[in-house]
């Protein structure tokens, strides 16, 4: 197993691309802390992933990354239920509905840099410490996207919250690398999740070929595409890697 013996934090894992990689690290080995809001999605996968790879493999946290008190409870809770931490993933997500820059309101600006970008300030406030005090390195991964590395119109706000994703990640992974604590993250394209139709604005049949026309291998990404990238940069095998953005998007930035 490639993750075995080791203990993850996955926020957002109640649907999408968190609940695929929860599953996927549960089925490698690890031990898995399901974050989520939702109670009734995080508790649904932590029973599908106890169904499947035994009772007490994964618990659910419900947090706010975007809250001081509730990343440090949620770090407080995983140390307390597994004993250690060993990798965490940045997985929540937020985006204003695709629309002209000057319509989104500043509530919506506030909730995606709070979710998007402070999140990962607090992960490391939290997270860091464990890493260093356990002395064996530690992994943080950061979903991103390919708008901040492409941008499309309608989701400026968003875009800039993943670019500032991408360049946190980069500075991160030169920070800490001396420590082996390694830092990358995750551009997928646009996905079969709930976002979905927030990204494109509406969700039909045209908007929907429209999106997968700009994407070379022709198809949305999937939590399947995500959690294997996911699983690849926290085992030991990608130990050298770090301060990457991996597109993870069937073409989509070439």
């Amino acid at each position: 197993m490639r993750l075995k013996d080791k203990v993850a934090i996955v926020t957002g894992a109640g649907s999408g691309f968190g609940e695929g990689i929860a599953k996927l690290y549960a089925q490698e080995g690890a031990m898995v802390v399901v974050n989520d809001l939702s109670e009734a999605g995080g508790n649904r996968v932590v029973a599908e992933i106890d169904k499947a790879q035994g009772q007490g493999t994964a618990i659910f946290v419900k947090a706010d990354v975007s809250r001081d008190a509730d990343v440090k409870a949620l770090v407080e809770k995983t140390l307390a239920t597994f004993g250690r931490l060993d990798i965490m993933v940045n997985n929540a997500g937020y985006t204003h509905k695709n629309k002209p820059m000057l319509e989104v309101t500043e509530e919506e600006f506030d909730r995606c840099f709070a979710v998007n970008t402070k999140a990962i300030f607090l992960s490391a406030k939290y997270a860091v410490p464990v890493f260093r005090k356990q002395g064996k390195g530690g992994v943080l991964i950061n979903t991103a996207s390919t708008a901040g590395l492409r941008p499309r119109p309608g989701l400026t706000w968003y875009n800039g919250s993943k670019g500032a994703a991408i360049t946190l990640t980069k500075s991160m992974a030169v920070e800490l690398a001396a420590e082996q604590i390694r830092v990358n993250c995750l551009c997928p394209v646009a996905g079969e999740t709930g976002m979905l139709a927030d990204f494109m604005g509406e969700d039909t049949p045209e908007k929907r070929a429209k999106f997968v026309s700009v994407i070379p291998m022709g198809r949305f990404s999937q939590p399947s595409d995500m959690a294997n990238a996911a699983l690849f940069l926290a085992e030991d095998s990608s130990s050298f890697l770090t301060g990457l953005a991996m597109e993870v998007d069937g073409g989509r930035c070439v």
